[in-house]
């Protein structure tokens, strides 16, 4: 198949956000950090700008595999092997790394140095790594808090046979109508928050209400695989006329929407990501902006498309592998001075290309384990 650019470039700013993600956490998960108004004001700032991240590598996913042209088994070979070795190498290590401290007779708090969600007394036993790492087939732990994003992608990769066949015989206004009630369903979790968890159904015995089965990330697959085929690339001017207004609206119902919980001192977890969530109006919005100013990108330098389309073949090892460095990033951003303002773009700059490294130099030192390692 031959590479489309502007999807590596497309690829990059997901995975550059992801790690802004990872790296802007410090600044937004514990009421302390909240509470320090340079931090609450940047945290902000940036950790609403990236909220489009997974969105994109979804959207992605639903551009270069719909409709799935594999037999279901062979698909399934091919795809959910190629994530699952990594999947479990990594859960793995991460699991293991607060033993390895202990080890190592390393305080406990570097745990939480490395990961933003360790608590600060984190365990060191190997009982409860491997506690850990029992439970990797079933929920991530706090040192695994991205794989959430496998688990999920495992999830698309085996609905994916299903909703082919459905997208080859469907129509435009039968996938039009599909999105329509997705979009609907972008709503609900506000509406369960400021209105009320029991309706359409919903209520203590049942889970799955009036439009559980059109909700989800599924909407951002076929979402991806509808504009590529179905909506013509537009001019630089319209494309700026609809995406501009689309990443200012959603950017600012996100901004505005966190800052108001973040300043509630016993807000919950949940209250506290309910303006960040991916599947969520103002989420999408955003996404579909990007998606509509990448989609016009056009590179012809030889060096900057070679580039782009190895970090494309490092992406997934660069999201496994970053979780790791984004704690050294950061004590590299604060020895040389970093201030606030910049430090999540800084450290997320020194943890890509550190990782983007690290993925490419196993590439190419061992070209045929790599992709068991890195995906």
């Amino acid at each position: 198949m031959k590479r489309i650019v502007w999807l590596d470039v497309l690829k990059l700013i997901a995975i550059f956000m992801v790690i802004c993600v990872h790296c802007s956490d410090p600044f937004n998960v514990s009421p302390e950090a909240r509470s320090n108004p340079d931090y609450n004001f940047w945290g902000s700032i940036y950790g609403s700008f990236l909220r489009p991240c997974v969105p994109l590598f979804v959207m992605i996913t639903g551009i270069l595999l719909l409709p799935v042209k594999l037999s279901m088994r062979e698909f399934y070979r091919k795809r959910l092997l190629r994530i699952a070795f990594p999947f479990v190498i990594w859960s793995v290590l991460y699991n293991l790394f607060p033993w390895i401290t202990g080890v190592l007779w390393l305080p406990n708090s570097i745990i939480s140095d490395v990961f933003a969600y360790a608590p600060s007394d984190a365990s060191q036993t190997f009982g409860d790594a491997m506690a850990n790492i029992v439970m990797i087939p079933v929920k991530f732990s706090t040192y695994t808090v991205p794989m959430w994003y496998l688990y999920m992608l495992i999830g698309l990769y085996l609905y994916m046979p299903v909703l082919s066949s459905w997208v080859e015989t469907a129509s435009r206004r039968q996938m039009q109508f599909m999105l329509g009630v997705w979009a609907v369903t972008l709503f609900l979790p506000y509406a369960y928050s400021f209105y009320s968890p029991d309706i359409l159904g919903m209520c203590a015995w049942n889970s799955f209400g009036t439009f559980y089965y059109f909700a989800g990330f599924s909407g951002y697959l076929l979402l991806g695989h509808f504009l590529i085929k179905e909506v013509e690339e537009w001019k630089w001017g319209k494309t700026l006329s609809v995406a501009l207004p689309m990443l200012a609206v959603g950017y600012t119902a996100t901004y505005v929407g966190f800052k108001t919980m973040s300043a509630v001192p016993d807000c919950s977890e949940q209250e506290l990501e309910l303006f960040f969530l991916y599947c969520s109006p103002n989420v999408a919005l955003m996404t579909v902006a990007w998606f509509l100013v990448v989609r016009k990108v056009r590179i012809k330098s030889p060096i900057v498309v070679s580039a782009l389309a190895n970090i494309g073949k490092c992406s997934l090892g660069i999201y496994m592998v970053h979780y790791f460095i984004v704690g050294f990033g950061y004590a590299i951003a604060d020895s040389v001075g970093v201030p606030v303002s910049v430090r999540i773009p800084v450290t997320a700059t020194i943890t890509f290309f550190l990782c983007w490294g690290f993925v490419a130099v196993g590439y190419r030192m061992m070209p045929k384990y790599a992709k068991w390692i890195f995906g």
